[in-house]
């Protein structure tokens, strides 16, 4: 059972549960005033740097330093196109996984459309030199994998609408 305030009488009275109870504030709170009172006073704090002024990257705790690294990498790895789909290779699903050591050490699992795919002597090379030239990547780590097979359900939704397959 719950209990509700009478607002006439000053007086609490039990509620049935499922009944819309609406909770009045406390009588010394007004709402409908702002006084100089009901206004908290603003919170003096430090700014965190001059106006104009950047963050350095090691101002970042590790895990936002590792998310951004991880998106230019992503980034990087987005202009590698496979030559005979107009679609480039992480939207379509080739990169397996890429992950990245706390001293930013990049292992990227890869694989082709095909084992038997035209540019499988190159691609892999293009991938890691890309990685590679990311800038606070210390080495790269590829490594070409077949299993599972590649299929276009791995393709992202932009990727099969862009082909067509949607």
């Amino acid at each position: 059972m719950f209990w509700k305030k009478n607002k006439e009488e000053r007086a609490v009275e039990p509620v049935e549960q499922g009944e819309l109870v609406i909770a009045a504030p406390p009588e010394d709170v007004v709402l409908d005033e702002k006084t100089e009172e009901s206004i908290p006073a603003p919170i003096a704090r430090e700014p965190l740097m001059a106006p104009g002024e950047k963050p350095s990257p090691g101002d970042f705790p590790p895990s936002i330093r590792l998310a951004q690294l991880e998106g230019r990498i992503i980034e990087a790895i987005s202009t590698i196109f496979d030559p005979e789909i107009p679609v480039n290779i992480y939207e379509l699903g080739l990169i397996y996984d890429l992950s990245i050591a706390a001293d930013n050490c990049v292992r990227v699992e890869m694989t082709l459309t095909s084992p038997a795919c035209p540019v499988a002597g190159s691609l892999p090379g293009e991938v890691e030199q890309k990685v590679r030239e990311v800038e606070d990547v210390q080495d790269v780590a590829l490594e070409l994998v077949w299993d599972p097979p590649w299929t276009p359900d791995r393709m992202t939704e932009a990727a099969r609408l862009e082909l067509g397959f949607m």
